[in-house]
């Protein structure tokens, strides 16, 4: 069993950046993780995701903004965000899952990621104008 568990989130001003973190306890190597966000009476969205071998994909709207990243050492996921904006707030959320193109489509496709297998509760980031 894969537990998620998220840190990092906090409020900023516009243009300000956030680095988010999330450790993996359990059977992680073979798992493709990707991070996720849901704003207040939103879908949620996905954001970006890396597979095993550290390939990324991003969403339109953070591409050049974020970067998502991972230490397979200690197995923690980031997610670094600059040139923050209002409407990046949301909570944001760890995901992972064995199959990689589950994770890749709903980021590059808009997929639906329901069946996506392991989730961390979230943490909260809010941007400010």
């Amino acid at each position: 069993q894969v537990q998620l568990a998220e840190s990092g989130g906090d409020s900023v001003q516009a243009g300000g950046t956030l680095r988010l973190s999330c450790v993996a306890l359990g059977a992680t190597y073979s798992n493709s993780m990707g991070w996720f966000r849901q704003a207040a009476g939103k879908e949620r969205e996905a954001v970006a995701a890396i597979d095993r071998e550290g390939h990324t994909i991003y969403t339109k709207s953070v591409k050049g903004r974020f970067t998502i990243s991972k230490d397979n050492l200690k197995n923690i996921l980031y997610l670094q965000m600059n040139n923050l904006r209002p409407e990046d707030t949301a909570m944001y959320y760890c995901a992972g899952d064995p199959t990689p193109e589950r994770l890749f489509l709903a980021v590059g496709a808009g997929a639906n990621s329901d069946g996506i297998s392991y989730w961390g509760k979230g943490t909260l980031v809010t941007v400010s104008s």
